[in-house]
């Protein structure tokens, strides 16, 4: 258990550094407006966090790689939808809050949501 939420942790730390880095792309070369850079962002982390999460943290399920990754998928949707909500009820509510802090605000809101889905959902086992 312990081990897993170090690995879930270190996934969810790696999926934050591609979040805010894609962001930070975005925004800093003005190729996207705040929302739509998110979006992007969002789902570059969702890949990262999964090839992390498959391999390190829970092992791959048994369940065929397509359905894991329906799974997965269906899961980080969900968890990305809470993410994104806080994030821009975030820019919308707090006038002149940094993009930034949106997203720490928005990712850590969504982290027990995703590892409960994850652990449970995704990688648990068939019953």
């Amino acid at each position: 258990m312990i081990r897993k939420l170090g690995f879930f942790l270190f996934a969810g730390a790696c999926g934050f550094a591609v979040d805010m880095g894609v962001l930070w792309l975005f925004l800093h070369f003005r190729l996207l407006d705040p929302y739509s850079a998110r979006v992007l962002a969002i789902g570059s982390a969702m890949l990262c966090t999964y090839a992390i999460n498959r391999t390190f943290t829970f092992g791959a399920s048994d369940r065929k790689v397509a359905v894991e990754g329906a799974r997965y998928g269906s899961v980080g949707i969900a968890s990305a939808l809470l993410n994104y909500a806080v994030y821009s009820a975030s820019l919308i509510s707090l006038p002149g809050i940094s993009p930034y802090l949106a997203l720490i605000l928005g990712s850590g809101s969504a982290t027990v949501f995703s590892y409960l889905g994850y652990s449970r959902f995704v990688f648990g086992s068939k019953r």
